[in-house]
């Protein structure tokens, strides 16, 4: 059984779904022009994990094998369509930029992954942390394309934040750069794609060289003891 602290680093780093497992590449490339957008999918991905892991991981003993996939998709598509609803009630502006990729949501795969390998072999309380570490690893390299290309390509960060949080929000968007004429690559899908291979290229980069900062056990060998000298 995975403890709590090798489930949330799976989740994070190791194993994060967007930059090792590379899943949902086609919302997380599509939805980053703008952080808003962005962090509006990433908690929408992440509350739907959570919560179809928990049900998951509640039913597991209950549905035959032979029907499970089924069983999860039913309930990762009525997770998904409440979201969906939620959205469009509270977050109109953003309903209308996700678009498509909101109920799109059900057939990422993060969430099938996770619902067959994790959710339907532990009980609900890791299901529902495991579902927590993905969802958050995933909405952070969201952020983090999503910040770059909209700083790169509009000077701004949380523009159209009054989408997300409504219109009090509207204040909280800050030009960071003046540009005279905006970089369009970023904003292009090719500059997603660059994008995201320099955040994989530099957790690589991390990964290589994390190991030769710990401290190298020294190797210890009987054989070679010194047994201390007895006066005569």
């Amino acid at each position: 059984m995975s403890s709590y602290r090798e489930i949330a680093w799976q989740g994070l780093w190791r194993n994060n779904p967007g930059l090792v497992q590379l899943l949902g590449l086609c919302p997380l490339l599509a939805v980053t022009t703008t952080l808003t957008n962005a962090l509006g999918l990433g908690l929408a991905t992440a509350i739907v994990l959570v919560f179809s892991n928990i049900l998951i991981s509640l039913v597991r003993n209950y549905v035959p094998k032979e029907i499970r996939i089924a069983v999860f998709v039913m309930i990762i598509a009525a997770l998904v369509t409440s979201v969906q609803l939620l959205v469009n009630a509270y977050a109109y502006g953003l309903y209308l930029s996700l678009g498509i990729f909101l109920p799109l949501i059900v057939t990422n795969c993060i969430i099938i992954g996770r619902a067959e390998a994790f959710a339907s072999r532990n009980n609900p309380v890791k299901a529902a942390f495991d579902g927590l570490m993905m969802g958050t690893g995933f909405t952070l390299v969201l952020c983090i394309l999503g910040s770059a290309r909209e700083l790169l390509g509009q000077g701004t960060l949380f523009s159209g934040a009054d989408q997300l949080l409504g219109p009090w929000a509207s204040s909280l968007t800050i030009h960071v750069i003046h540009f005279d004429t905006s970089f369009l690559l970023a904003m292009l899908p090719p500059g997603a794609f660059l994008g995201m291979g320099l955040l994989i290229a530099l957790k690589n980069v991390i990964d290589a060289k994390w190991p030769a900062q710990q401290p190298q056990a020294q190797p210890t060998d009987s054989h070679c003891r010194v047994s201390p000298t007895r006066e005569i």
